[in-house]
């Protein structure tokens, strides 16, 4: 329940429709029933019971009100007024027409509601996938680390779309159904209080044994999920992998892969298929023995002929609790279903709750603007507790100036860099901008004083334009003098398209230079007066490498520069040059400085190059 009422808080629109759903329910419902109270005269018509001496108790109408027996009255009224004008046939005529009439009004509120509903579940589950999506992304990037992606992917998609599923059944069976089925049960104890307590006695029984049922499905709902999770996260590194999989002819290994996930899928469906399932039939079997049951005790009334109940009241009765079975084993349907969407919510809640770990902290100090310096000091970090990658590292990094890190894969340059943006904060030590904490500094603001390049050039399968005005609303002109300053401006004008040439998936359409050249010219628009550029040239051969290389150099102009480098090349006109090695810095100097000591780190270094 408490899932439930936590949903419901994404469905901003339920204040305006749940009095014209109510309402629409209401009349369905009244108009269903009414079909049943209808047969009663019917049948004493057929049967010859009916008498004009009866029409005197029905001549006064009573107050208006909603409810069966009113509208049951309102027919009497008329039907043994047709009865004395016309006779047998002409109120045959009217019961037939009054029902005919009833049927297709109960219809026509039915298909309302239900119009109302959907519009509702269609809010809710927009909603919702919304905020989901909105949590996700601004999570901290250690939780993208620690999550498989197609996971990810999965409670946006499936267990969104299991929610949306069990929300019209909640509403159905909370609303509509259990309503329904109260207004049947006044019904039948206005033609007979017996057989209706009867059958109050026998049918929570089969309540019980659907229950009971219901109850396991939830955690076999759960299994199904995590499964499907499996097989999309599966699907989404295989697709992406394509390239490697076909060069190391890896696709039988990619095969038998995804047919154990899909085995396991199969299975725990089938697990859970097999349980919701069984509540349909269980339920009718359950029923059938309460109708047999109250044929055998009404049949005994009936005969008894003692006036309890007559012949006519009784098929009614028998025709009304058929329906009854209905809206009850949709009650029953609705609970089995919404079992599953209990286990997508709560894979939902999970990522709604979940907190981010990078918070502003007290004093919050705004900064729209980079005055003096960066300092790291006596940084530490860990990704995985007791396993450092950075031991007490302290440098400054001045305005206007370029800093380089070098040294081994693994040593600690990128983590250093993640650390200026906050991606990651310190286990130990701190950072500070102008002698202010990252801490104290709102991400927005921190970030916003930062253009980052890295070594995968990450671009979206739209069109160039789109790509290098990401996130602004950056003008033509703006995203030109941009391209041009990034060296990119005469590939992207022999393209078909020109700036509105779609790249494909992660810019797949363009070479590696061409994309890292778009790269830089969304971090040349964005102009910001810190730049960390991540080993932006390593993954490019030597001709990408020149055009990738004077495109930075254009950038790097007047601004404060973070540079990681794998080429030595490419940072000899650093002002200081910082040589990292198992997370401590062991050399720093400028170029000529550190090659003067031929035994050094970075001579070693340079040698290899």
């Amino acid at each position: 329940m408490k899932t439930y009422l936590r949903l419901l808080s994404y469905a901003v629109s339920i204040r305006k429709y749940v009095f014209p759903y109510f309402s629409f329910s209401l009349l369905a419902s009244l108009f269903g029933i009414l079909n049943f109270t209808l047969l009663i005269p019917l049948l004493n018509v057929l049967f010859n019971q009916a008498s004009t001496n009866q029409a005197a108790l029905y001549r006064i109408l009573p107050a208006f009100s909603l409810s069966p027996s009113y509208f049951s009255f309102l027919f009497n009224h008329y039907f043994y007024g047709a009865l004395e004008a016309y006779g047998r046939l002409g109120a045959l005529e009217y019961a037939c027409a009054a029902i005919m009439i009833s049927v297709v009004l109960a219809n026509i509120f039915r298909y309302l509601s239900q119009r109302v509903l959907k519009t509702v579940e269609a809010d809710m589950i927009a909603s919702l996938r919304q905020a989901v999506f909105a949590q996700a992304i601004r999570l901290d990037l250690s939780y993208f680390s620690e999550q498989r992606k197609g996971n990810l992917i999965s409670r946006l998609t499936t267990d969104v779309q299991e929610v949306e599923n069990s929300i019209g059944r909640a509403f159905t069976a909370t609303f509509k159904e259990i309503f329904t089925l109260i207004m049947f049960f006044v019904f039948l104890a206005s033609m007979s209080g017996k057989l209706t307590l009867f059958s109050l006695i026998i049918l929570p029984l089969s309540g019980g044994v659907i229950a009971t049922i219901t109850r396991r499905l939830r955690r076999a709902a759960g299994e199904v999920q995590q499964h499907l999770s499996g097989l999309i996260s599966l699907l989404d590194e295989t697709f992406g992998a394509m390239r490697v999989v076909k060069a190391f002819r890896a696709e039988k290994v990619m095969d038998a892969r995804f047919q154990e996930g899909n085995d396991r899928y199969r299975n725990s469906l089938l697990k859970m298929v097999f349980r919701q399932e069984l509540t349909s039939p269980v339920s009718e079997s359950l029923g059938v023995l309460v109708v047999t049951g109250i044929l055998l005790y009404g049949g005994s009334l009936v005969i008894a002929g003692d006036g309890e109940l007559s012949a006519s009241t009784f098929i009614a009765f028998i025709a009304t609790f058929s329906q009854v079975m209905r809206p009850a084993k949709a009650i029953a349907d609705a609970f089995s279903g919404i079992q599953r969407g209990v286990a997508s919510a709560d894979r939902i809640i999970e990522i709604l709750d979940t907190e981010s770990e990078i918070q502003v902290e007290e004093p919050v100090h705004p900064v729209k603007e980079f005055k003096d310096k960066i300092s790291f000091e006596e940084v530490g970090f860990a990704y995985v507790k007791g396993r450092s990658v950075l031991k007490s590292v302290s440098f400054d990094i001045p305005k206007g100036k370029t800093i380089a890190l070098v040294g081994a894969s693994g040593g600690g340059k990128s983590t250093l860099a993640d650390l200026l943006p906050r991606f990651y904060d310190p286990s130990a030590g701190r950072i500070t901008v102008d002698g202010i904490p990252l801490k104290q500094i709102p991400l927005e603001d921190l970030r916003a004083l930062m253009g980052i390049v890295t070594q995968e050039s990450v671009l979206f399968n739209d069109t160039i334009y789109n790509n290098i005005a990401f996130g602004t609303e950056a003008p033509m002109e703006a995203v030109i003098e941009a391209a041009k300053i990034a060296n990119a401006h005469e590939f992207i004008e022999s393209s078909s398209d020109g700036f509105q040439t779609v790249i494909g998936d992660r810019g797949s359409k363009l070479s590696g230079g061409q994309r890292q050249r778009l790269s830089i010219a969304r971090a040349v628009l964005k102009n910001p007066p810190i730049l960390i550029l991540d080993e932006a040239t390593s993954a490019l051969d030597n001709e990408s490498e020149k055009m990738v290389q004077a495109a930075l150099g254009n950038l790097m102009k007047n601004r404060t520069v973070l540079v990681i480098a794998h080429r030595l090349s490419t940072i000899q006109h650093a002002d200081q040059i910082l040589v990292v090695d198992k997370g401590e810095i062991v050399e720093r100097g400028t170029h000529a400085e550190l090659l003067a000591n031929p035994k050094g780190f970075y001579s070693k270094l340079s040698q290899q190059h």
